[in-house]
């Protein structure tokens, strides 16, 4: 490789194609990861200039979070060579924009080189989508910061193309399963009878919702669904688009626009790099960063006995935190507009709800412990409280009224979740705030 002098800094904001918005895999999936990762080079490309053929910048200016002498680069190299083999729909978001619809690669050609100690990742674009790509002329304006801080593909994928329609106010309109194949990242290869069977019931619930949530409670920008209906039967939906005051916008600070330090985190706890992007895609950052913490206390824990299976134990417990959907009648939008009556207040609210439900998920699985499992985990507290030195009352009010005494029973619900969750049991992290925002905010009803 020549001498390397390209600029290794990166800009916050992305001219985005229009053509890249609505991206339909040919062949293989496309992940939040790789997504993040794909805008972060187009980034970098365009600020490095189009008369170029090759473009290059050090791991280490776009990623944090890896150890770069070791094998977490195999990651990258993953996604990268995932690039080059993922076969893409090239399609606007609105029928008749953009310049032309293509097939091809994300990329043509990738490589990561050790230099001096260092690791640069060098790329290429295909000749015929290079100009769109790097100078377009339609397109929409990112924030790769904003967009680090999200979870879902379908969340990044619906902010990118909503973003577009800012100026407009709202998005085209479109068949809904055209939405399920641009917002889902999976490869369209689905027969025609399974993708018939799917529901947009479940499709809202699964997909939309929390990606609407998402949208609106990190980016910029607040948005809402229209459902345009034929009959009984929900058939096209469209976005409205609002731009939020800089008064309501999150705060986030400035971070490098790829964070990996939670693989880091995971495979010193014995998980697989496969398994952990696999929780990654499926529940973002922040979920399986708490979730681990609850995993490494666990780990050290032989109560009710020794954990035989990491994977298996942070999967269920992710799986029960933050599969909890809401009805099909509340709207996860409507999250932006308690946004403007008093963020700080929601969140709080938001917490507070949380932790009630969490409490009542705790008290069921002590109820369904059997009869000599109780007898066990009461004497177990018992001893915790004397060796503890707790107030003689409490003991007594154990011994003669059981552990569900009002004065008791707050106790025990601690002891037992630290036990069995972890000591982090009671903190939400934000996916669990999302969900409960959705599901407690009053939604306001938008007519076709």
């Amino acid at each position: 490789m020549s001498n390397i002098k390209e600029k290794t800094e990166y800009v916050d904001l992305l001219k985005k194609p229009v053509n890249t918005l609505a991206i339909v895999p040919q062949n293989k999936r496309i992940t939040v990861l790789g997504r993040k990762l794909y805008n972060v080079m187009l980034c970098i490309a365009q600020e490095q200039g189009i008369e170029k053929e090759m473009y290059r910048i050090l791991l280490s200016d776009i990623v944090t979070g890896l150890d770069y002498g070791s094998n977490d680069v195999e990651l990258l190299k993953k996604h990268l060579r995932s690039m080059v083999s993922t076969v893409v729909e090239w399609q606007s978001p609105t029928v008749g924009e953009g310049s032309r619809w293509s097939v091809c690669a994300l990329i043509a050609y990738a490589e990561i080189v050790k230099l001096k100690g260092q690791n640069w990742v060098e790329w290429s674009y295909a000749k015929p989508l290079k100009q769109e790509l790097l100078e377009p002329l339609v397109f929409a304006k990112l924030s790769l910061n904003i967009i680090s801080q999200m979870r879902t593909y379908a969340g990044v994928v619906l902010y990118e193309i909503c973003t577009r329609y800012k100026a407009i106010g709202r998005t085209s309109r479109q068949n809904w399963r055209w939405w399920h194949l641009v917002l889902s990242g999976q490869p369209n290869l689905e027969k025609l009878d399974k993708l018939e069977k799917l529901e947009y019931r479940f499709f809202k619930r699964d997909t939309l919702k929390p990606a609407l949530a998402e949208v609106c409670t990190v980016t910029d920008i607040e948005i809402e669904i229209i459902e345009h209906k034929e009959g009984k039967f929900i058939t096209d939906i469209q976005f409205i688009v609002h731009q939020k005051s800089s008064t309501l916008l999150p705060q986030q600070s400035i971070k490098k626009p790829i964070d990996l330090s939670v693989v880091d985190d995971a495979k010193k706890l014995g998980l697989k790099v496969e398994n952990i992007e696999s929780l990654l895609s499926t529940y973002g950052d922040e979920a399986v960063r708490i979730a681990l913490k609850c995993l490494e206390k666990r780990l050290v824990s032989s109560y009710p006995e020794p954990l035989r299976d990491p994977y298996r134990y942070i999967k269920a417990m992710l799986t029960n935190n933050l599969s909890k959907h809401p009805s099909d009648e509340e709207i996860q939008a409507t999250i932006g507009a308690n946004i403007k009556v008093n963020e700080s207040l929601n969140k709080s609210a938001w917490n507070d709800e949380w932790i009630k439900r969490r409490k009542l998920e705790v008290i069921k699985l002590i109820d369904e412990l059997s009869e000599d499992e109780m007898n066990d985990l009461v004497l177990q507290f018992n001893n915790f409280l004397v060796n503890t030195n707790a107030h003689p009352s409490l003991i007594k009010r154990l011994k003669l009224s059981g552990w569900q005494h009002p004065m008791v029973k707050y106790l025990m619900i601690d002891y037992y979740a630290i036990a069995t969750i972890g000591e982090y049991w009671n903190t939400p992290s934000p996916s669990d705030l999302l969900d409960i925002a959705s599901q407690i905010c009053n939604p306001q009803a938008i007519v076709p």
